[in-house]
């Protein structure tokens, strides 16, 4: 045993970006276990699960409906139910949408073409799982890169979600047309989130920044407790 907190790390059928949550993981404290779309179960032990972005089952029907009715998510909607920390990105995020764990549908960018840069967000809301080790205000360099990022609900159902605190991190500028540039929240618990942007290519200064290793070290932090009180 290692001592560090085990992080399931979901890979669907067309996922791209897992070995690298996976890195990244590792890189901020984790102990990273990759785990295969048709598994019924999360490994023993698991403090947090990501859901990690890339093309699920080719983006077929919409972007992650597929993925959300693959078998591994009954456990994954098991392990949030009980307060386990969930974290999807990007094309997980679509997933966790499209699974009813967060509100909101992802739609097509308002450009109609694939957006890839370092992009600007702004933390919303420090008092969550996931951004607990931020700032209210603080500014994060971390790349997206999608076709269907423009996150979209009804202007009542945002009121709801800004007023509860839900809207996590937003785009210092539009960039993808998602709806009051939008691009991370959580569930009503807390303990779901999803963004766009992809922290795991923003852990180490060489690639241009490490602000991304701020949310996925919070990541670990509450993959820890969620361990713990577990097992105790």
């Amino acid at each position: 045993m290692s001592g560090r907190p085990v992080v399931a790390v979901v890979v669907f059928p067309g996922s791209n970006d897992d070995r690298d949550a996976a890195w990244s993981l590792a890189a901020v404290g984790a102990e990273p276990a990759l785990v295969w779309h048709e598994e019924e179960a999360l490994p023993a032990g698991t403090g947090g699960v990501v859901l990690p972005g890339g093309f699920s089952y080719g983006d077929y029907l919409r972007t992650g409906a597929i993925a959300s009715l693959a078998p591994v998510m009954a456990a994954v909607r098991s392990f949030a139910e009980r307060g386990g920390p969930v974290l999807g990105i990007c094309n997980g995020f679509q997933i966790l949408c499209e699974a009813r764990l967060l509100p909101g549908i992802l739609r097509p960018n308002r450009q109609l073409e694939f957006v890839c840069r370092d992009v600007v967000v702004r933390v919303e809301n420090p008092d969550t799982l996931f951004t607990k080790r931020c700032s209210a205000g603080q500014e994060l360099v971390i790349p997206v890169k999608h076709g269907e990022g423009a996150w979209f609900v009804d202007h009542g159902t945002y009121v709801q979600l800004s007023a509860r605190g839900q809207i996590v991190l937003r785009y210092s500028q539009d960039v993808n047309g998602s709806f009051a540039e939008v691009a991370g929240l959580v569930n009503a618990a807390g303990n779901v989130m999803g963004l766009m942007p992809h922290p795991e290519h923003a852990v180490d200064p060489l690639l241009g920044s490490a602000d991304g290793g701020l949310l996925l070290a919070a990541l670990v932090d509450a993959a820890a407790e969620h361990a713990a009180l577990v097992a105790a």
